[in-house]
């Protein structure tokens, strides 16, 4: 174990670990993806982010043209890629005099290929944008891009050639990666179009986030996130079933500690292993309830026996927050301590109390399993003191909810958490959240992440129909409004909302529906 130093930023490193990591990383699977179609785009107040694509040739047609000075195309890869792409440019006209000069733009919604980036004005960095400008000196040429990207459009635009000279493009293809092997994929048996392309859509997310890490977005941050690894393993369980890729991410996590033991939210893992400095309540927890998946899925118990004090170390952490009546105790500095959703004002004090609750009791199986039997009764006890707890000061018997923080916020997160925390038993856990579901309070859930848990609280009191439901509106609603992979943040009152002003369209957590169609046979 060693001690080192980022800045200012102290963390553990378990070289042990480490390597264990590294000897489960394998090479990734590789497929040449070649584009469909060319098409134009056009404003459209209809489509929810403002534009639309329309074809407006075949791709065989691609070669038949040369493009000059000012003049441009955008080609369709009929679904999401991510990879490497290549292009085989030749000059039309007299031999080329002066470089070719041209920008390339990569999107992964017509949106990115009709506004100018330049305008953009989101709080995450701009670099973020996935755009070059090239010169190329000698043509003919086979243009190989080195950075891996994450898109299903590509402008090309000619900035400039010469007045004698033109270029076509003879060859598109992207060289997509994935630790994902699609061969492990089983049929479903639905006839249900929406539940297969719901399932379709939720793989092809996944597949395009798992790289040598379960990355928490192909195109933008390309960490790995807890809260996004927890989401990813268990819809990898029942598709995929890449084991090794969650262990390797638990070894990862376990590596990089900060002085306290506290595994952080997101790694960095090039050019080295990096833990970032934001540590979050909810996260750290994932790492004991990741841990207990994994050990469900695997059986491992070695893994589980040389991973345990690091799970059950996030539980010791979690627990200086709770005050002396087995309180959760909220941060009111605004300080980001704890995510649980994107919403803005989202208080979060009865959901972290709940995700306690929800972590101990998968750290207490895992105790069990590795016959640790004072940590199993001292784990339980806790349990039931914040059960108590909950109910004591944060259930409000008169509007039949839980309440958080000091204004007393009713949220849909704070049912929810509390009904995965199972602190009722079935039958009133069922009456919150039909209270949730005819009241629906105004503090709603923003994004695919909180919509998981509403259906997993759904589908642990037996409410399938209505988990269903509720699954096929809210994914449904987003392939119907284009979505090809599933996207970071979606809300349907609020269309175009992001946390950042740049929607991230293929994020890791959103993957879940296959999850539930697969595991409890949606189908």
């Amino acid at each position: 174990m060693a001690i080192q130093k980022k800045e200012n930023h102290f963390y553990m490193t378990n070289h042990a670990f480490v390597m264990k990591a590294e000897g489960l990383k394998k090479k990734l699977n590789t497929q040449t993806e070649d584009p469909t179609a060319i098409v134009s785009v056009e404003k459209d107040p209809n489509a929810v982010f403002g534009w639309k694509a329309k074809k407006i040739a075949d791709i065989e047609s691609l070669t038949e043209k040369s493009y000059g000075k000012g003049q441009s195309l955008i080609i369709d890869f009929g679904d999401h890629q991510v990879g490497y792409l290549t292009m085989k440019i030749r000059p039309v006209g007299s031999p080329p005099d002066a470089p070719l000069h041209m920008r390339v733009t990569f999107g992964e919604m017509p949106l990115e290929m009709g506004e100018d980036f330049s305008t953009y004005d989101g709080w995450v960095s701009s670099s973020w944008l996935q755009q070059e400008t090239v010169h190329i000196d000698v043509l003919p040429h086979l243009l190989q891009m080195p950075r891996r990207y994450s898109f299903r459009y590509l402008k090309i635009e000619v900035l400039d050639t010469s007045p004698k000279y033109t270029v076509a493009f003879d060859e598109i293809y992207c060289e997509t990666v994935t630790s994902a092997d699609a061969k492990k994929i089983t049929s479903l048996t639905t006839t249900d179009p929406m539940i297969t392309e719901i399932d379709r859509v939720s793989i092809k997310t996944l597949q395009d986030c798992m790289q040598d890490i379960f990355e928490d977005g192909p195109k933008r941050d390309r960490r790995l996130w807890l809260g996004d690894l927890r989401l990813q393993a268990l819809a990898n369980y029942e598709t995929f079933k890449n084991y090794e890729l969650v262990k390797r991410c638990l070894y990862l996590f376990a590596a990089v500690t900060d002085e306290n033991g506290q595994v952080s939210s997101n790694l960095f893992v090039a050019p080295t292993l990096i833990p970032d400095d934001t540590y979050l309540l909810d996260y750290s927890l994932f790492f004991p309830v990741s841990l207990y998946d994994y050990f469900v899925a695997t059986e491992d118990s070695d893994t589980v026996k040389e991973l345990w004090p690091t799970a059950y170390r996030q539980i010791e952490l979690a627990f200086k927050r709770v005050n002396e009546n087995h309180l959760m105790e909220d941060d009111v500095s605004g300080a980001w301590w704890c995510f649980i959703d994107w919403h803005p004002t989202l208080n979060k004090q009865a959901s972290a109390h709940a995700v306690l609750i929800y972590a101990m009791k998968r750290a207490a199986e895992l105790a069990r399993a590795v016959g640790d039997d004072k940590q199993v009764a001292d784990l339980e006890t806790k349990i039931a003191q914040m059960k108590k707890a909950a109910i004591e000061y944060l259930w409000d018997e008169q509007q039949h909810c839980f309440i958080s923080g000091e204004e007393k916020q009713i949220s849909w997160a704070s049912q929810i958490w509390m009904v995965l925390a199972e602190v009722f038993d079935t039958e009133k856990s069922r009456q919150v959240m039909k209270t949730l579901l005819a009241e629906r309070p105004e503090i709603g859930p923003v994004t695919p992440y909180m919509y998981h848990h509403l259906v997993d609280a759904l589908m642990l009191i037996d409410e399938t129909t209505v988990a269903r439901q509720i699954m096929q509106e809210y994914w449904g609603e987003m392939i119907e409004d284009g979505a090809d992979t599933f996207w970071e943040a979606y809300d349907p009152q609020n269309k175009g909302f992001s946390p950042y002003g740049n929607n991230l369209f293929c994020h890791a957590w959103s993957c879940t529906p296959t999850y539930f169609i697969r595991k409890y046979k949606m189908d």
